[in-house]
């Protein structure tokens, strides 16, 4: 069975757990070795995964931002780099059917190509000298027009999932009009290639290389729309980012929980889920989870819910959302990692690989400084 003949949101999740149940010991070893899960995506095209979110005009499943949610939570649980990778591409064509964008020519092409060929897509807009996208830096990246042609010129840094990737949403600055520009860039066209720079402690199997685009040549049309560098609209979609890091850290409660059932040092009769101070840890990390994810579905089911006029006024709550999820998760990693004690630190050990990758979610849009800052400037402006 695939997400795309299920009737009900109940028989897509349990096909998406299925699949994805089978990312964890993969998960493990692209994690040691720095490599992609080329057949964890795989998986999740045989089931239409990449479909989730498309409008239901060009086959897809049309889901709700709630839905997407729980779908992204589920594949962390077994593997939070698949999940933060895939949440990309899935969270994209979210925000194209939440703007109406999947009406233009331009977006139609690609839509139509999800459901048949199962492409996949990213934006690749960050860039190591203006950093984050969303603190407002115009791209260095250059897109001129030459003729009846659009020549792009630069490097983008944090590009996920990039050697699965069929299209590139590349923000680049156009020359002579001191604008940017989203370009629609195909990753086998001439000039493009990936610099397989990513090397860090987290997320090591997102593979999010340096994209370089040598004197890529586009025709007019790649130019999707003109956009205003900065964050400046509320996006619900990037609620897949908490969604991924609320799976991790369920994902450590859970290897948390079935430790303190099995181990019985000779100093018990019983297990240490019998301790005090155990049972203590674990009503903590329990609180924490039912924080995170009551915060998560109720600000992503008011996302659903809401006119467009007032989704715009949503930008705290997302916001908030996510840096509540993170510090949550980054919490209940540290409480679980003390249950299990030194074992946790060992190389082969899932926990120490969760605290890693959660670490991560301190660097993913939006960041907590911005987020206390404009619930600060909210706060104290004048009515």
């Amino acid at each position: 069975m695939d997400l795309l003949t299920c009737e009900t949101e109940a028989q897509r999740l349990t096909v998406t757990k299925k699949v994805a149940s089978a990312f964890q010991e993969g998960a493990r070893i692209h994690d040691q070795e720095s490599t992609f899960p080329f057949a964890h995506i795989e998986a999740l095209k045989k089931i239409g995964y990449p479909s989730l979110a498309l409008p239901r005009t060009f086959g897809g499943l049309e889901i709700t931002l709630l839905e997407m949610m729980k779908h992204q939570e589920t594949i962390a649980r077994f593997d939070g780099a698949t999940a933060l990778s895939i949440g990309w591409h899935v969270g994209q064509i979210f925000q194209w059917r939440a703007t109406a964008q999947w009406k233009k020519p331009e977006y139609r092409l690609i839509c139509e190509q999800i459901p048949n060929k199962q492409i996949l897509l990213n934006s690749a807009a960050t860039e190591k000298a203006t950093g984050s996208p969303a603190r407002g830096g115009k791209p260095t990246t250059t897109a001129t027009k030459s003729g009846e042609e659009w020549v792009i010129q630069g490097r983008k840094t944090f590009t996920s999932m990039a050697p699965a990737l069929d299209y590139a949403l590349v923000t680049a600055t156009i020359a002579g009009e001191n604008e940017v520009g989203q370009f629609l860039v195909p990753m086998n066209a001439r000039g493009v290639t990936i610099d397989e720079t990513w090397n860090m402690v987290g997320m090591r199997a997102t593979s999010s290389h340096d994209l370089v685009l040598d004197h890529v040549r586009l025709p007019l049309e790649a130019l999707m729309e003109r956009i205003e560098p900065g964050m400046k609209k509320a996006a619900g979609w990037l609620l897949h980012i908490p969604a991924c890091y609320l799976g991790i850290s369920q994902a450590a409660y859970d290897e948390a929980i079935r430790f303190a059932k099995q181990y019985s040092p000779n100093t018990l009769d019983g297990t240490i889920s019998t301790l005090p101070h155990v049972q203590q840890k674990i009503g903590e990390m329990a609180m924490l989870l039912m924080q995170s994810r009551t915060i998560l579905h109720s600000v992503a089911r008011q996302w659903d819910e809401s006119s467009d006029l007032e989704r715009e006024e949503m930008k705290r709550e997302l916001a908030m959302a996510k840096v509540t999820v993170i510090n949550n998760g980054l919490s209940v990693v540290d409480i679980a990692m003390r249950i299990v004690g030194a074992h946790s630190l060992h190389m082969d050990h899932d926990l120490q690989r969760y605290y890693r990758d959660m670490r991560a979610g301190l660097h993913n849009p939006p960041s907590e400084d911005m987020t206390i800052a404009m619930l600060a400037k909210e706060a104290l402006r004048d009515e």
